[in-house]
């Protein structure tokens, strides 16, 4: 973008839960260059100006889990959600792995749109097209470049696809990966669907490619007891071991759920620096595993955030994570509800995207990412530390602007650089002929 964007007489939120009244940003390139009172930052000629009046302005959000495409094309259903894990897990390969990269394209491009409206500005994408691996991640990452959000997504890979051997989904994942550029919004990370669906020579081709692009990979980590129980029955090891074992874990690597897990493996996760995506919504839907492998995480300070798992959004799960976390504190669990929520939503998100894009994120200070997002939301001045409830107001509220690495890509709440109906009709087309394809009549998969 050209010029300087200058968002005038702001209300900043912090991570302490208080807000700065009065406030601009200015944002230069692709960075935040200057944070102050409004009348010390003038609009210069050729400057765009975002008149705030008054409203919460915070870092774009970051889904830590998400599927743009399966989240749709297996959407939830109480049929299913109530079958047997095995099932589930069937019933989404038999959606997914006939997808086309046209179908691909269309589904993401619509999802990107919804999470752009909703303020989030980097999606850690967990796709499976074993039809067409690279080119539907290519294609995922033209879309995230033209519409303009952070992706970093990863191939699902497994090892029980026929006609689609586990070792080729891995290597396309790998080519994809080493062909992103340093300075574009859509990286690559190596995946694995889950331990459950994967032999030890995926697992050990999906580290190797790993260690040697220097990237994270991303992970089904513990989804419930049927995971560990199908793990444990095959390899006799527990999966955090069977995934430290092949050099899986580390520092930019995501491991989603973590709910049949113990504390000394929650311990071990953060010591490699593993951020653990946790997806409380689904966890209160769907049966298998506990709050125990939530508990075990936070009493070990791991580094933690959110997913979607590409279903509802992030403040529906913030909301679930709420519920989750005071049920902890009442039972004697020393934990701070309070702060837990501030990092839920940025703390460990915002170290994820700085290990992808080198550059601090996660505040709307100087030097930092230029992420952005205006709420249409006035709040009340410097009234102590209610995030929660601070937190909890803006779910229900609407976005005004959307800024991701200095370019406005939502402007009073319309999506620019395109037609945000076109890109639903196009994504329902998609879905239905994927829904055909597979002869049914409408989604139903369990939340993933």
């Amino acid at each position: 973008m050209e010029g300087r964007l200058v968002l005038k007489n702001c209300s900043l939120f912090r991570a302490d839960g208080r807000v700065r009244s009065g406030m601009s940003v200015l944002v230069e390139g692709r960075l935040i260059t200057a944070v102050g009172p409004d009348e010390a930052t003038p609009v210069l000629p050729g400057d765009w100006e975002v008149k705030c009046e008054g409203r919460l302005v915070m870092t774009g959000l970051v889904d830590c889990h998400t599927r743009l495409v399966g989240g749709q094309l297996t959407p939830w259903a109480g049929d299913l959600l109530l079958r047997p894990f095995q099932q589930r897990f069937e019933q989404e390969h038999r959606l997914e792995r006939g997808l086309t990269v046209g179908e691909v394209e269309a589904i993401t491009a619509f999802s990107i749109a919804q999470n752009l409206r909703h303020g989030v500005s980097m999606v850690v994408e967990h796709l499976h097209a074993p039809s067409c691996v690279e080119d539907a991640m290519n294609a995922q990452a033209r879309v995230a470049e033209r519409l303009g959000i952070r992706l970093l997504n990863s191939h699902a890979s497994t090892s029980v696809v026929p006609e689609s051997p586990g070792p080729g989904q891995v290597e396309a994942n790998s080519r994809y990966a080493a062909s992103r550029k340093p300075g574009s919004l859509a990286r690559g990370a190596i995946g694995i669907r889950a331990s459950f669906c994967s032999d030890d020579d995926l697992l050990r081709l999906a580290g190797r490619a790993k260690e040697e692009l220097s990237i994270g990979a991303h992970f089904g980590l513990a989804e419930n007891d049927d995971d560990l129980a199908i793990t444990w029955s095959k390899t006799n090891s527990r999966i955090v071991t069977r995934f430290e074992r092949f050099g899986l874990l580390g520092g930019a690597s995501v491991g989603a759920h973590a709910r049949a897990i113990d504390r000394a493996e929650a311990a071990r996760l953060a010591k490699s620096r593993t951020l653990v995506a946790f997806t409380p919504r689904a966890a209160q839907t769907v049966e298998g595993g506990s709050a125990l492998g939530m508990e075990a995480v936070l009493v070990n300070q791991n580094l933690v955030g959110l997913g979607s798992g590409g279903t509802g959004s992030l403040w529906e799960e913030l909301a679930a994570s709420y519920t989750g976390v005071m049920a902890m504190a009442r039972a004697g669990r020393m934990l701070d509800p309070d702060n837990l929520m501030a990092s839920f939503l940025v703390g460990g998100p915002a170290e994820l995207c700085t290990m992808i894009y080198a550059a601090p994120s996660g505040s709307v200070e100087p030097g930092s990412l230029g992420d952005l997002v205006v709420y249409d939301f006035v709040p009340a001045r410097e009234t102590g530390n209610f995030t929660p409830h601070l937190l909890m107001q803006l779910s229900q509220m609407p976005v005004g602007w959307t800024i991701v690495n200095g370019r406005v890509v939502v402007r009073e709440g319309q999506l620019l650089g395109a037609n945000y109906l076109e890109l639903a009709r196009e994504s329902a087309a998609a879905l239905e002929s994927a829904w055909k394809r597979a002869g049914v009549t409408g989604g139903g998969a369990a939340p993933s």
